[in-house]
């Protein structure tokens, strides 16, 4: 299932809240971006105990029990995990990975719990089978969303190390990666969250994590392309080459051919940043910004003497998010060959 409108981690709380206390929610999303995470916060803002439940693992008796012979009369007892006496949040993770007998258990749920279903979508390349019509009408549907804002607050309280969240501030379209369909690492709030634990306990979070060993734990984790980029950034906050400190003049960008992944780094973090901080209309340029864009052309003009394909790189749309119109109607008029296809 693919749903047309997403949620962000506050709105899904809110739905939550709102929501499940009187009907189950089915949280659909990608692995990783913090379903089972956002539910324990629900039960914990609720004072109730949560009890987790992986769909992959279970068999139809791990939900209605087994029969046993009760006056005379077969019943079914249900498990003493879920049959409590005070309410509770029954988590059903990855549900649409149960076989249809499991999903069937379902229909028979216990009263007084508070149940919250949740799983991958088909093109996730996850464990996901169909799941019936009349389980997906017995639920309320909700798709969440990877938002970085969200997931930067979060992390700043929750002591995620200050390379992943300084990283994530500069890029924060490499919070989140499509699964590929290979097997490999690929990048979600939870492999950042894997992350950085790996590097507060690898050196106690020093920066001196040695470059072979930072290398491995990146690519470990991480898609390959965003692992690459977050090595050229730890080596940005190892060589002071901020992109702050060069648009202050305070740093120029790296020239030398061993600092050249560096040298793409910055240029992409520079191109995030003017998609972020440009007026989407030139009518919107207030005093304070007008001198911000005479500072971006002059350094898209140094990196172009630098290295060209990059500084073409910065400025072109590609399959992305395009730069505001005017602004590339200057950039044409002031740098035409960063523009013009050789």
């Amino acid at each position: 299932m693919n749903l047309t409108v997403t949620v962000n981690q506050k709105q899904l709380l809110d739905v939550l809240l709102n929501v499940g206390l009187i009907r189950p929610v089915f949280i659909w999303g990608a692995p990783g971006i913090g379903k089972s995470a956002i539910v324990q916060d629900f039960a914990d803002s609720l004072g109730l105990d949560c009890v987790s439940l992986l769909g992959s693992q279970l068999a139809p008796e791990d939900i209605i029990g087994i029969p046993q012979i009760q006056d005379g009369v077969s019943a079914f007892l249900p498990p003493k995990m879920i049959a409590r006496k005070d309410p509770y949040v029954l988590f059903l993770d990855e549900l649409n990975a149960c076989s249809q007998e499991v999903q069937k258990a379902f229909y028979h749920l216990p009263h007084g719990s508070v149940v919250i279903g949740a799983g991958n979508r088909s093109q996730d390349s996850a464990i996901v089978k169909t799941m019936s019509s009349a389980l997906i009408n017995r639920m309320v549907h909700v798709q969440l969303a990877a938002h970085p804002r969200d997931w930067l607050k979060w992390a700043q309280a929750n002591g995620i190390h200050p390379w992943v969240i300084n990283y994530i501030t500069q890029r924060p379209d490499h919070l989140f990666s499509q699964p590929p369909k290979t097997e490999e690492p690929f990048s979600t709030p939870r492999s950042w969250h894997m992350l950085s634990d790996a590097l507060w306990e690898y050196r106690a979070g020093e920066a001196d994590v040695p470059q072979d060993a930072l290398r491995m734990l990146a690519y470990s984790c991480l898609s390959p392309a965003h692992a690459g980029m977050f090595l050229a950034f730890a080596k940005n906050m190892r060589n002071q080459h901020m992109l702050e400190d060069i648009i202050a003049k305070e740093a120029r960008w790296p020239t030398s051919p061993q600092d050249r992944d560096l040298l793409y780094f910055l240029a992409q973090s520079f191109r995030a940043m003017l998609l972020y901080e440009l007026p989407k209309t030139k009518q919107q340029i207030t005093q304070d910004k007008l001198g911000f864009v005479y500072r971006v052309k002059a350094m898209l003009k140094e990196l172009s003497t630098i290295n060209f394909e990059i500084a073409q790189m910065t400025v072109a749309s590609g399959d992305g998010e395009a730069l505001p119109d005017w602004f590339m109607v200057e950039v044409v008029r002031d740098l035409p060959r960063l523009v013009r296809k050789e």
